[in-house]
């Protein structure tokens, strides 16, 4: 045997399997995927709509759901063995098949959907550096957005398809360019603006002024859209969909009881400070509107306040000829700046704005790079238990490491068709609506497991409660059906479609599931309260013992038998051997006695 060889990027077994510490395969994972596309793109328009005040509790209240499920996910992931499947793995063992198998394919799905959203945010920010360099490839609009999409989904698959090794060195790097970027920003609130320019289009610097008039929200209509606390809430939501980054790779985790727990409760405490610190800078230096023109700076409300009629007759004094020229250009000009006009504000608040071109990059490609192996991987797993007919073929894995190659394949088609709508707040709500679900039900599992208390139940973790969990259960699909209710019901219809068909099929597992544990309590506290019931003549069941032996032995006595109970009465075969029997001979004994009833449908 060899021996064990350690890497900076995680353990490499004797066999040459790559195992993942907490720091690596979790903490890593969950930051990078956490800090995805609203970090830079959309968390300077969220504190535009909702203001400082709500845009601070929004954040607040997704954490709340996400800390939640994190310490309803660490009860589960320390209460035993966690093999490769991650969410998948965890649901299907504590609910069973048919609840894990639901949430499995749903999740997979989700997470190739939302891989399709961080390249379409990718791919904005590549627009807009084109743009500054007066450069495009169509239109720097919708079709270039499909361009350089396609282009970057495949590379992307590339690094995943080589192996997890390429990708963890990947995502190392995205880490570091990611980290140099927030700084960056911290750094530039406090220099202020570097130009009349930058003035003019609303980064003022630290303004008390500002913070007031920033504080409340001022919602408007956008995108289609007449804006919201939870529409805002439900394009923002997707940001803390990361914290499942680390388990879902759980089969390459050298002790994911202790790393899930750990890796992701650490960095949601991170994740949450700095785009709470974020919003708070955007909110305290940069206006909501700004003209761009430099020789005057105009307050936001004022300058919302002052109609273009006015400005043009103003400037027309000036410049009588052009009035019609200098309408069109105030018209423009109107909708180019401010945190509410911009999705490059954080760009304008840097000290190096490269470098946040370089972050948002690396955010939003390390949280793709993080979606494209997880829906694999959860994928795989669902697939080898053979819960869903006809999708086997995808369960193969190539590779010391099992890599599931074709489900990387069907997940590259998946983010493709996703990729060409091209519109980021289009894909947002769809993957809140399914990351909700598998969210609501991690909270349900350890509530209900907390509830059946079976004897597996014993998690290390300690600081959960169950309440707390069903309360999590409930917030989640509330949640979700105020960020969209018909979409809420499409996914509950989905799920319950997924629910149906493993319950038609009764695949042959059984993984002591706390269904099953909730099933023997309910019979046994039900049995308890029968004890300490006086029978009774209109309750009257009889309740028959039949000496049958083998029910397929004396067939005509076990009907007679049921002929007396209709099935509505409690009727018992009994098989006396006076030989001791090995538990296998009983155990096939039990199954053919069962089956005969069964093919001859008689309850007994």
């Amino acid at each position: 045997m060899q021996t064990p060889t350690h890497a900076s990027n995680g353990n490499v077994t004797g066999e040459g399997i790559l195992k993942f510490g907490w720091i690596q395969g979790v903490l890593t994972r969950c930051l990078l995927n956490i800090w995805g596309v609203m970090l830079f793109l959309r968390l300077s328009w969220v504190v535009a709509q909702a203001g400082i005040a709500q845009g601070m509790l929004l954040i607040l209240t997704t954490t709340a759901v996400t800390s939640i499920t994190a310490l309803s996910m660490s009860a589960i992931s320390t209460n035993g063995v966690i093999k490769g499947g991650g969410t998948y793995y965890m649901i299907s063992r504590s609910l069973g098949p048919e609840f894990g198998g639901s949430i499995g394919i749903i999740f997979a799905l989700a997470n190739a959907v939302a891989c399709a959203m961080y390249i379409v945010g990718f791919c904005e920010s590549m627009n807009d550096l084109l743009d500054e360099y007066g450069l495009l490839i169509v239109d720097n609009d919708v079709q270039d957005v499909r361009i350089i999409g396609s282009i970057t989904i495949v590379i992307l698959t590339f690094i995943v398809v080589f192996g997890m090794e390429w990708e963890a060195k990947t995502q190392n790097v995205l880490l570091v360019i990611l980290l140099v970027a927030i700084l960056d920003v911290v750094i530039g609130s406090f220099m202020g603006p570097k130009s009349e320019l930058e003035k003019a289009q609303g980064f003022l610097g630290y303004n008390v002024t500002l913070l007031t008039e920033n504080m409340l929200p001022d919602y408007r209509y956008a995108e289609g859209v007449n804006h919201n606390f939870f529409s805002v809430f439900s394009i923002f939501f997707p940001a803390a969909t990361g914290i499942l980054a680390g388990a879902n790779i759980s089969g390459d985790l050298k002790d994911p009881q202790k790393a899930i727990p750990k890796g992701t409760i650490l960095a949601i405490f991170i994740t949450t400070f700095s785009y709470l610190l974020l919003a708070f800078i955007v909110g305290f230096t940069m206006m909501r509107d700004a003209t761009g023109i430099i020789p005057a700076v105009i307050n936001s409300t004022e300058f919302r306040n002052e109609t273009v009629e006015n400005i043009t007759e103003s400037l027309s004094e000036i410049v009588p000829t052009a009035s019609a020229v200098i309408q069109e250009t105030i018209a423009d000009t109107t909708v180019k700046y401010g945190s509410h006009n911009s999705f490059q504000v954080i760009s304008l608040i840097s000290w190096v704005s490269p470098l946040i071109y370089a972050g948002c990059f690396a955010a939003t490609l390390s949280s793709a790079l993080a979606s494209l192996v997880s829906a694999p991987k959860v994928f795989q797993a669902l697939c080898q238990d053979k819960l869903y007919p006809y999708i086997h073929w995808f369960a193969k894995g190539y590779g010391q490491n099992n890599e599931p190659i074709r489900g990387y394949i069907l997940t590259f088609v998946i983010a493709v068709g996703f990729i060409l709508i091209g519109e980021l707040n289009a894909i947002a709500p769809l993957i809140s609506n399914f990351f909700l679900a598998a969210y609501t039900l991690i909270n349900f599992s350890t509530f209900h497991a907390s509830l059946a208390k079976p004897v597996g139940w014993r998690p290390t973790f300690k600081y959960y409660n169950m309440w707390l969990s069903l309360a999590g259960a409930i917030l989640c699909v509330m949640v979700m059906f105020l960020i969209s209710w018909w979409t809420a019901l499409l996914t509950f219809a989905v799920v319950l479609a997924l629910y149906l068909i493993v319950s038609i099929r009764k695949p042959d597992v059984n993984w002591g599931s706390t269904t099953q544990a909730q099933i023997y309590k309910t019979a046994l506290q039900a049995v308890h309260q029968l004890n300490s019931v006086e029978d009774h003549v209109k309750n009257y069941r009889p309740q028959i013992l039949v000496l049958s032996g083998n029910p397929s032995a004396r067939p005509s006595l076990v009907e007679f038998a049921h002929l007396l109970t209709k099935n509505i009465s409690m009727l018992v075969c009994g098989h006396i051997n006076n030989s001791l029997l090995p538990q296998r001979v009983r155990n096939v004994l039990q199954y053919k006695g069962n089956s005969w009833l069964k093919a001859h449908k008689i309850k007994a």
